[in-house]
């Protein structure tokens, strides 16, 4: 990993963050790929430039899918050809096959993100393939974007529970882990796709997986479909990972998962790590009002609840400004 990289990849460094994870905007992807009105590309774009505007530095942009069965990420070039370049900011696409990264590659994405599911039966629905065909692909594509100096996460899916198969051990996640960084994975992401974690499993996961995976960057995603992902954000952040991803308003979900809803607000995760005294760069009134947007252009109420409560102290108000003092 080059020294750039590094740093990009390092919450507790990135853009002069004291202490605490850093923020991965994933609503442009993870966000939108389950939500019944499709975005067009410029509208994405739109979208990730609020993000940015709001402070995100790291925002997963696109997939390099085929539209056939994601037709919300349909456009993924044209929305990279819309996205301004520069500011720190580190753009990631979503690639499952040799396909895709030809396809990202050519988009000129900072970071690739490969995924593989903890359980065949979920891969199977998600990619059409088993685990360990999903990993030996990862291979592959890990090997070209290393050449061509591009970021490299892999993401496990499922890390904490399977729609089909139930529990998922944590050995065998860890496994998955140590198999992904040896063939080059900068960072790891442990992902509670259908929402079932729990804090004590989030702290046991990633001791293990750093046991595994010395040295690797880690990184969590969590939905809150049983009301747990915010609890588990606590725990991730109290066990060290580096990064946290997170959607403005809420939205996402996974189209090959039942029941799946969505990711933890942006607006309400920050909230919630500064009230904790940690600082991850983004601006609360700025990503409220992107995921107040977002669920204008979508025409859904948006899960985030920072946008109707607002934050507290309230803006110009005594306290508010002796805090700031």
């Amino acid at each position: 990993m080059d020294d750039s990289l590094d740093d990009s990849l390092d919450g507790s460094v990135a853009a002069g963050r004291p202490s605490g994870p850093g923020v991965v905007e994933v609503a442009p992807r993870d966000g939108l790929q389950n939500e019944a009105r499709a975005l067009s590309p410029a509208q994405r774009a739109d979208l990730i430039e609020r993000a940015v505007a709001a402070g995100a530095r790291r925002v997963e942009a696109v997939a390099f899918v085929h539209p056939g069965r994601v037709p919300q990420m349909a456009g993924a070039e044209e929305v990279m050809g819309l996205v301004k370049r520069g500011g720190g900011v580190r753009y990631s696409g979503l690639v499952l096959n040799a396909r895709g990264m030809e396809r990202a590659s050519a988009s000129g994405v900072d970071e690739v993100n490969y995924v593989v599911v903890a359980s065949d039966s979920f891969s199977r629905r998600n990619q059409g393939v088993g685990t360990r065909e999903a990993l030996a692909a990862w291979e592959a594509i890990s090997a070209r974007a290393h050449a061509e100096g591009i970021g490299r996460s892999l993401t496990i899916a499922a890390a904490f529970g399977c729609p089909f198969e139930g529990e998922i051990p944590e050995a065998a996640v860890a496994e998955l882990a140590r198999i992904g960084a040896e063939s080059g994975a900068e960072e790891i992401v442990l992902a509670d796709t259908i929402g079932v974690g729990a804090p004590d499993a989030v702290t046991r996961l990633l001791a293990a997986v750093r046991e595994q995976a010395p040295g690797v960057v880690l990184r969590c995603h969590f939905h809150n479909t049983r009301n747990t992902g915010y609890a588990n954000a606590v725990a991730s952040a109290a066990a060290g990972a580096a990064w946290l991803d997170s959607s403005l308003g809420g939205i996402g979900g996974c189209p090959f998962a039942p029941a799946a809803t969505g990711n933890i607000a942006t607006e309400d995760l920050v909230y919630l790590l500064r009230r904790m005294g940690l600082e991850p760069g983004i601006d609360l009134e700025s990503a409220a009002a992107a995921g107040a947007w977002l669920g204008g252009v979508l025409g859904i109420e948006v899960p985030a609840l920072l946008g109707r409560a607002g934050p507290f102290p309230a803006v110009g108000t005594a306290s508010a400004q002796r805090a700031e003092g």
